[in-house]
């Protein structure tokens, strides 16, 4: 592992942590069991959709990294984007991936290495939901093999999860406690986090 490792977080009220009693959410376990000298900076924000991020992406993540260091940014989101409101479903699903289309190709252009976390479940917007949750997150996967950024599925794991669905439902619905997150965080771990945290990007 190279020396200064920035690593921007950026997405909605998953990234955030939201629901965790330990206010450490996903992201704080993974940093918990990453080895190295790493500068996180989590910009996760509640009910945020693809849009949201994308508008404030580069305003955020630019001020948070350094010409010498090595740059990384890790998306997520979607879960929003697929739930209905009024009708329709907040972000069309084509629109979805066209946002994450343009943050990949900006951080290709900005040479900042990307990791894609796709979109966890909300257990009580319903099994339409989870179909349109499921399927964007295919989509997403087809789009970041494309482009050969790493990717990591955590829709269909998490939706069969007890864990997740039982905290999910004794809270909000939609956010698990630390349970939760613990098992959204070990998906993360076990699938090509450290083999991306480990490669220095050039």
């Amino acid at each position: 592992m190279t020396g200064d490792i920035r690593v921007c977080f950026i997405g909605d009220s998953f990234v955030q942590g939201i629901g965790d009693p330990e206010y450490r959410g996903w992201v704080g376990r993974v940093l918990a069991a990453t080895h190295g000298d790493i500068t996180a900076f989590n910009l996760g924000i509640r009910r945020n959709t693809s849009e949201d991020v994308l508008r404030r992406c580069w305003q955020e993540v630019q001020p948070r990294i350094l010409p010498d260091a090595d740059n990384r940014l890790v998306v997520s989101f979607g879960s929003n984007d697929t739930i209905e409101e009024n009708g329709s479903v907040r972000v069309d699903p084509a629109r979805c991936l066209d946002n994450l289309d343009s943050i990949l190709e900006e951080s290709r252009r900005r040479r900042i290495a990307p990791l894609v976390v796709g979109p966890p479940p909300v257990v009580d917007a319903g099994e339409d939901h989870l179909r349109r949750t499921s399927k964007i997150a295919d989509e997403m996967a087809a789009l970041c093999r494309s482009r050969l950024v790493p990717f990591i599925g955590t829709t269909p794991a998490l939706a069969n999860d007890p864990v997740w669905t039982r905290e999910a439902m004794a809270g909000d619905g939609a956010h698990p406690g630390s349970g939760g997150y613990r098992r959204l965080a070990d998906l993360i771990l076990a699938n090509q986090w450290h083999e991306w945290i480990s490669h220095p990007h050039p």
